[in-house]
This record gives C-alpha cells, structure tokens and sequence, in this order.
C-alpha cells in the first residue's frame, strides 16, 4: 500500500491516520494499524510509546495538512468575499466526512486533552481566520458593517461541519452544497450604486 521509501514510522502514522478517519480511536486497534502498515509486529512500541502516542502524532499530522490547506485558500488572491467562497467550494471528500471534524465525535479523543489539543488548535485557527478575513472585507466596504468576524468564522465552521453531518446522512453531497450555497448567499456583498 506505501512505496517502499516510505520509513515505518511513517507508514505507521499515515496507516493511523487513515484509520482513525474510517473508524475512529476505539476502531483502530494496534493489529489493524500494523496490517495497514505493513509493518512488523512490535514495531509500533519500537517507535512510539503506544497506540495514543501514536494517535497523537497521526491526529497533529491530520490537523497540520487541514489547517496548511485552509491557509492556502485563505491568503489566496481575490477579495476577503472570494476567499471565504474559495474555502467553502474547495474540493472535498464530502461523503467521508473532515478527518479533523470527525475527531470530535470520538469520546475518546474528547476526553483526553492531549488528543484533543490538536483539533481545537485547528478549528480555532480556521475561525480566527474567516474572522481576519471578514473584518478585512468590511474595511473594504466589502461587508456590511454590523456583521461579527467572529460569529461569521463560527457560521462558516458549523456549515462545513453540519455539511458533512448532512451529506453522510442523506448520502449525497447535495446537502453540503445546498448548505455552502445558502452560507454564501448571506453573505454576498451589497451590491454597490456602479453596480445597479
């Protein structure tokens, strides 16, 4: 399943990674991951402490790619507008769910704060993000004034989360995007007086 340049720490943590996002903490055991991996047994407690230590590194390795690919839209070129559309249209495996949002649902993530700190750090950062963006774009007259940075980065999360929620439920990614569409239109900008 990995090439074989890949280093056994690192195809235990991808095999992890993957696990976690199909079955969640409780679903991977230490067999599975080693099956995955194609890794030796032992070889598990040879580089990390155990399986949370090993969850610990696959759920910040998940939470880094997120929050790279998030930035990556984000400060991409456009208005505050196109960007916070950019982020709500990018292309996603809606039917699986978000790997980092899933994570939230496992009450064994939750109630561990060392497993947990990771996936808050991740969707404070989105937020604080869409927020910056947000406030940038009612500078620009681009939003209109009364609207909340803070509220508007929160509305924007719980979509894409409840998104996923719908689309998984209805089997269809209609729901996500009927969901982004709706998110989007609240949002446009007032048109301006060149504009009418």
């Amino acid at each position: 399943m990995y090439s074989g340049c890949m280093s056994t720490p690192e195809r235990l943590i991808e095999s992890t990674r993957e696990l976690l996002w199909e079955r969640g903490y409780v679903g991977t055991s230490p067999k599975a991951i080693l099956e995955r991996a194609g890794a030796g047994q032992g070889s598990m407690y040879h580089h990390f402490k155990g399986k949370p230590d090993l969850a610990l590194a696959a759920i910040r390795r998940t939470a880094d790619d997120l929050r790279a690919t998030a930035e990556r839209v984000l400060a991409g070129p456009g208005t505050p507008y196109e960007r916070i559309e950019a982020y709500l249209l990018r292309e996603r495996d809606v039917l699986r769910g978000c790997p980092v949002g899933r994570l939230t649902m496992d009450p064994d993530v939750i109630a561990s704060e060392e497993l947990r700190a990771p996936v808050d750090e991740t969707i404070a950062f989105i937020r604080q993000r869409i927020a910056e963006l947000v406030e940038e774009g009612k500078r620009q007259g681009q939003f209109a004034p009364g609207l909340d940075g803070e509220e508007i980065g929160a509305a924007v999360l719980a979509t894409v989360q409840g998104g996923y929620v719908l689309a998984r439920a209805s089997g269809s990614p209609a729901a996500f995007d009927a969901g982004v569409r709706g998110l989007l239109s609240l949002l446009t900008p007032p048109a301006t007086g060149k504009d009418r």
